[in-house]
């Protein structure tokens, strides 16, 4: 004899085309993927990453590029929850030395403070962070 699930799958905001929740959908989106130069630009990084590793481990041995990926994974880990105030991950930006950088929010305006902005409803941030809940954690990123 098999045995009945215990539980009921169910699907609380696992749908996306929930206009109520994520807005209207748009088709934009699903037709055109990435322009080629952000493409080009991702490929950079990342080959800049893994060089950067080899020289880290050349120079210092093999065990320090390990203590940099642990450090990385430690210091993504602390965030806020979902809600008005946004987790700055300031000592990840330390460590990957992303302070140096000035980024197009730094003189126009972080796009947090546009008045299009929805803020995130903290609940359902939550729902994602958690599993129990599918879609945007931000009906603004849809």
């Amino acid at each position: 004899m098999e045995e009945a699930p215990k539980t009921l799958a169910h699907q609380i905001g696992g749908i996306q085309n929930d206009a109520l929740r994520f807005g209207l959908h748009g088709v934009k989106s699903d037709l055109v993927g990435s322009h080629p130069l952000d493409v080009a630009h991702r490929s950079t990084i990342k080959t800049h990453e893994d060089m950067k590793r080899k020289v880290l481990a050349n120079t210092y041995g093999s065990a320090f590029p390990l203590k940099m990926d642990l450090d990385r994974q430690i210091l993504t880990r602390f965030q806020r929850p979902p809600g008005p105030i946004p987790s700055s991950m300031l000592g990840l930006e330390a460590l990957n030395g992303s302070l140096d950088d000035f980024g197009f929010e730094d003189y126009l305006n972080d796009p947090r403070e546009s008045e299009v902005y929805r803020p995130q409803d903290m609940h359902h941030g939550m729902e994602v962070r958690l599993g129990i809940s599918k879609g945007p954690v931000c009906p603004s990123f849809v």
